[in-house]
C-alpha cells in the first residue's frame, strides 16, 4: 500500500505532510505507518516507517528532525539534526533540507509557514500545550528568524474532534481558571462530563496571536481507525499500546 499523505494548499509550494497510518510496515495494534520510537513496535519497523517518511519527503532519515515532547510551551531554534533528544514541543527553521516533525496520536500536529521570509515551524499541541502557550510561542520563535505572523499560516492536522473528546470537571476547571471565556470550547456530555473542541481552541489561540490563516484539516483521529492511530480510542479497546502518526515540513 502506497503512503497516504494529507497536504493543504496553503503550505503550497513547500513540501509537507500529515501522514496518516497507511502504507507503513508494522503489524498488530500498530498496523501501517508507526513513526513513533517511543512505542513498543519492533525498532525495524518503526525505522522502515521513517524511511518511507523521509523518502517521500526527499530526504534522508537522518534528516527527519523531532524532540522529545513533554506537553510543554517549549520551542527549539533548530540549525541541524539533534545528536541527543531535546526536550519541546515545537521547532522552527530556516535551514533547507532538514523537516520538522511532531508525532501525534490524538493531540494537534501544527504545521507553521512563512513562504516569503522562509521560516517554517512545527508543533505538538495537546491540550496542556495549548493551554500553556506552544502556539504562541512557535510564532515568537519564528519572528526571532524573520518572519512575520501575520504572513504566516498554520494548519492543524488530524486530531480528536469534540465529539470523541470527553473530559471530567477537573479539565473544565483548568480551563476555566485560565479565562472563563473558554467554557465556549465545551459542550455538555453525560453526568459532570464535558466534550472539549481541541481543535476550535487551537484555532482560537493561533487566530488570537496574529496568525496570517489558521485552519484545521477537519479528520478526527479517534473516528477513523483505518487512516489514524488514537491513544482514546487504543484505552478505550484496552490495547496495550499505540501508535504515532508523523507531520512534517521542510524548505
Amino acid at each position: 500500500m502506497t503512503l497516504e499523505i494529507l497536504t493543504h494548499d496553503a503550505l503550497v509550494p513547500l513540501r509537507h505532510g500529515f501522514f496518516t497510518r497507511r502504507g507503513g510496515a508494522s503489524s498488530g495494534i500498530f498496523t501501517g505507518l508507526n513513526c513513533g520510537p517511543g512505542s513498543s513496535d519492533l525498532r525495524e519497523a518503526v525505522a522502515i516507517n521513517r524511511e518511507r517518511v523521509a523518502e517521500a519527503l526527499g530526504l534522508t532519515p537522518r534528516a527527519l528532525v523531532g524532540v522529545h515532547q513533554v506537553h510543554s510551551p517549549d520551542v527549539v531554534t533548530v540549525t541541524e539534526p539533534f545528536d541527543a533528544p531535546v526536550r519541546a514541543d515545537a521547532m522552527v527553521t530556516t535551514v533547507p533540507g532538514l523537516a520538522l516533525t511532531v508525532l501525534t496520536a490524538d493531540c494537534q500536529p501544527v504545521l507553521f509557514a512563512d513562504t516569503v521570509a522562509g521560516v517554517i515551524g512545527a508543533a505538538h499541541a495537546g491540550w496542556r500545550g495549548t493551554l500553556a502557550g506552544v502556539l504562541e510561542a512557535t510564532l515568537d520563535a519564528m519572528e526571532v528568524l524573520g518572519a512575520r505572523r501575520d504572513e504566516t499560516v498554520a494548519i492543524i492536522g488530524p486530531t480528536i474532534s469534540q465529539r470523541a473528546y470527553e473530559v471530567g470537571p477537573e479539565f473544565l476547571d483548568a480551563f476555566l481558571d485560565e479565562d472563563p471565556s473558554y467554557a465556549r470550547f465545551f459542550a455538555g456530555g453525560n453526568g459532570d462530563r464535558a466534550h472539549f473542541d481541541l481543535p476550535a481552541f487551537g484555532l482560537h489561540r493561533l487566530r488570537e496571536a496574529g496568525v496570517g490563516l489558521a485552519e484545521w484539516t477537519r479528520h478526527c483521529t479517534y473516528s477513523d481507525p483505518d487512516r489514524f492511530f488514537s491513544f482514546r480510542r487504543s484505552v478505550h479497546r484496552h490495547e496495550a499500546d499505540y501508535g504515532r502518526l508523523i507531520s512534517a515540513i521542510r524548505l
